[in-house]
């Protein structure tokens, strides 16, 4: 049995940037307990986690001497990038997969997840927040390079929820280098519902935000996960200045 699991894991919690790093949907880790009836292939796919994402985001902490706090478990137990309200927190359904184990639960059953699982994750990216007083927050996530049979051409995607100075400045500096096909709010944007973290973490406390969406099959092995890491870390420091000028005004 692994009922020793924890909802957020916390790296370099003493990490001296003035950048808070989160990655919500880390790990595809699925606890006894809680029987999904998922086969091999949906645990393993981008339904379950966003593949490659801690990679790069650990490289990305590591690199910038940033604190990061990541998912501990699958978001198909509860997404920490959704708030209770709403219908895919947990969902029956994701992408090509049914989830038995999430057909049919209750109110009570998916308030228990929330606050199994949302609640301790977002408690975490809190006492994160307090303890180093960040001047921006970066949520690292991935996508994958097709959906609903259409290939998707943005390598990475910018994304805000109502101030775009952050992902603005990132994508002035993809632009300058082009070595990667990038977009503002691609593939997904505010009206998808997936800035919540964003916002509850970044606007919402007076701070500059931005979500990083990488496209899975540019992370997927080490090697991969490392070129991104250096490239994002290379983009994220040339507009440290912007960004924090802007945070001091």
């Amino acid at each position: 049995m692994n009922s020793n699991w924890t909802a957020a894991q916390v790296i370099n919690s003493n990490g001296q940037a003035p950048v808070l790093l989160i990655c919500e949907h880390a790990s595809s880790f699925v606890p006894d307990e809680f029987e999904l009836g998922l086969s091999a292939d949906a645990q393993a796919s981008h339904a379950a986690w966003d593949i490659g994402a801690l990679d790069v985001a650990a490289l990305l902490s590591d690199a910038l001497d940033a604190p990061l706090v990541a998912g501990g478990v699958s978001r198909l137990i509860y997404d920490c990038n959704r708030p209770l309200t709403a219908p895919d927190c947990v969902p029956a359904r994701s992408e090509v997969f049914d989830i038995p184990g999430n057909t049919g639960l209750s109110e009570l059953e998916k308030q228990s997840r929330f606050d199994r699982v949302h609640t301790p994750f977002h408690d975490a990216v809190d006492k994160q927040r307090a303890q180093t007083t960040p001047q921006l927050v970066v949520t690292i996530h991935s996508f994958t390079p097709i959906y609903n049979g259409k290939k998707r051409d943005v390598e990475l995607g910018y994304l805000y929820h109502s101030d775009p100075s952050a992902a603005q400045a990132l994508l002035a500096q993809e632009q300058t280098t082009g070595t990667y096909r990038a977009a503002l709010n691609e593939p997904y944007a505010a009206t998808d519902g997936v800035t919540y973290s964003l916002e509850k973490h970044g606007e919402a406390c007076g701070l500059p935000a931005v979500m990083i969406e990488i496209r899975n099959d540019l992370i997927d092995t080490d090697q991969k996960a490392q070129a991104m890491a250096q490239h994002l870390t290379g983009s994220l420091t040339a507009a440290f200045p912007t960004l924090f000028q802007e945070a001091d005004e």
